[in-house]
């Protein structure tokens, strides 16, 4: 099979935690033919999508070691059409480049891209989780959106709890997270000139404090709608956010009868909105965010439970392309059938 991953520079990767590596790695044992690119490497030809590509060379026989592997790996460098790709897997960092989307919007049809555009338009932002209904509603926390100061200060003035979370909308990696106390209250004003900015403003999120925060959250892989692997991130001693590049650190997790509850609610919408491959953020059986560009914690998952998850979502995907070209091939037939009978 012929798959694009569509990602970060290739310098850019931590070989030692990198999912993204740990999913190339996995291919390149399968012997398909692998390519990665990045949003700025997209151009069109004669109308027709392009991507300037890294192509993995072969070998004989690739190393076992995903490090080894990453430190010795070659490429060519080529300008390839996108729609020749059997799959397409998004493994771009945040924030989303919506005009690289817009190149992929014209091959959607030929090729099978995890996660899907539309599912990655909807759902790139904090406000997804707010998108949920019936019995997914009752695992999301109460989050207030606004551009707004004086409804922030109210939202804030109003709360029955004495602390509140505070972010901006389009952070990522637990990028500006801060708890604001209701005893505290005149610095408020102040924290939201700073996180509003100017004239158009940026949005910010006040979300109801989930007791228990202080002692980490849960990093939950959900692959198909179905939970596949979970850690249990826990802040350092001088940071409330437990985000691994923020100073956390990971333990082994058992999901709870609460935490099977909220993947079991909100799974199916999930898979709707094509968003295949995610990693939920969860405190305390609530669901704060769910991420879907390039959601991380395989590798840690992986040595924290002697597993490897990248089999799981390299047999997934081989599955749907595997699918989709039994589909082709039926209506190729039948299609044949029927002008057969014409000729007759």
């Amino acid at each position: 099979m012929k798959m694009c991953f569509f990602m970060y520079p290739w310098e850019k990767i931590e070989p030692e935690t990198d999912t993204t590596l740990r999913l190339i790695h996995e291919a390149a044992l399968r012997g398909h033919t692998v390519a990665i690119t990045t949003p700025n490497s997209l151009t069109i030809r004669d109308s027709i999508p392009h991507a300037f590509c890294n192509v993995l060379r072969r070998k004989e026989k690739q190393s076992a070691s995903t490090t080894s592997f990453y430190k010795t790996a070659e490429f060519k460098r080529c300008k390839l059409p996108l729609a020749g790709f059997d799959t397409i897997i998004m493994r771009a960092n945040p924030p989303l480049d919506t005009t690289a989307l817009n190149f992929l919007d014209s091959v959607r049809n030929d090729v099978f891209i995890m996660n899907d555009i539309d599912g990655l338009r909807i759902a790139n932002n904090k406000l997804y989780p707010a998108s949920f209904s019936g019995d997914a509603a009752q695992f999301i926390p109460s989050t207030h959106v606004s551009k707004s100061r004086e409804y922030l200060q109210q939202v804030l003035e109003e709360s029955a709890a004495d602390k509140m979370i505070m972010k901006p909308l389009n952070g990522f990696g637990g990028q500006g997270v801060i708890v604001v106390e209701k005893r505290a209250s005149q610095n408020f004003s102040s924290l939201l000139d700073f996180y509003i900015g100017g004239e158009n403003g940026n949005y910010v999120i006040l979300q109801d404090y989930i007791e228990g925060a202080d002692k980490g959250d849960v990093r939950i892989l959900l692959l198909n709608g179905e939970p596949i692997g979970a850690m249990k991130r826990i802040p350092s001693e001088k940071d409330i956010r437990s985000n691994i590049h923020a100073g956390g650190r990971e333990e082994k997790h058992v999901l709870t009868k609460q935490e099977k509850a909220l993947c079991k609610a909100i799974g199916p919408q999930l898979v709707r909105d094509g968003l295949y491959f995610v990693g939920l953020d969860v405190i305390n059986g609530k669901l704060l965010e769910v991420n879907v560009l390039s959601p991380g914690g395989i590798t840690r998952i992986n040595k924290l439970n002697r597993v490897k998850l990248q089999k799981s979502v390299l047999d997934f995907v081989e599955n749907v392309i595997s699918a989709r070209e039994l589909v082709r091939e039926r209506k190729s037939s039948f299609r044949k059938v029927i002008e057969d009978a014409e000729a007759i």
